[in-house]
């Protein structure tokens, strides 16, 4: 069975836990390929928010791991077939640059090439408030057919801790790519 090829990206904005517990699901999963993509910014943010991990933990929870300016990498062509691509957390720089076919890295080439083959794009935006460019930029990726997935947790599942409201936007990224998810229960009612 071919596994499903993912692309993950973690970009410097606020929220990289999310991304770190997306790749841990993924790999529990089975049977679907990851490729990560972690930009320097990520990599500061991911000191500052989670010292407990080290960037080859993250790392070593991906199938492939890209460096950021390798823009000759698989994934930066269309012609490597990839199902999916997430960037959690994705900052409003890379997000402008998406928005605007600005691949000046392999996190932004990459994403242009999955627009352009119209293939599944989501975006985990993490900035509040928004602005006006903000908002038009995510109007944008989204009407070049992005999906624009903002980390809002609900509380309908009366979540206890931090990993329950990551674990709700990581089920919600995984609805969105087409898994069934197990990480919060979902509403059928009161």
């Amino acid at each position: 069975m071919t596994p499903r090829r993912i692309i993950v990206g973690l970009s410097g904005a606020s929220g990289i836990i999310y991304g770190i517990r997306l790749l841990q699901v993924l790999r529990e999963l089975g049977q679907v390929e990851t490729h990560l993509i972690v930009t320097r910014s990520a990599g500061l943010t991911l000191r500052l928010e989670n010292p407990e991990w080290e960037l080859p933990q993250v790392s070593a929870l991906a199938d492939v791991v890209h460096r950021e300016g390798d823009i000759a990498a698989s994934i930066a062509s269309g012609s490597f077939a990839v199902e999916s691509m997430v960037v959690v957390p994705c900052s409003m720089k890379s997000l402008s640059a998406i928005a605007h076919g600005f691949g000046d890295n392999l996190l932004t080439r990459a994403a242009d090439v999955v627009l352009k083959e119209r293939r599944r794009l989501i975006l985990v935006a993490r900035e509040t408030p928004l602005h006006a460019v903000h908002l038009r930029n995510m109007l944008t990726v989204t009407e070049m057919g992005g999906i624009i997935l903002p980390p809002m947790p609900g509380f309908y599942h009366h979540p206890k801790t931090v990993a329950d409201i990551v674990d709700h936007v990581v089920g919600k990224i995984l609805d969105t790519l087409g898994f069934e998810q197990k990480l919060f229960p979902i509403w059928d009612g009161p």
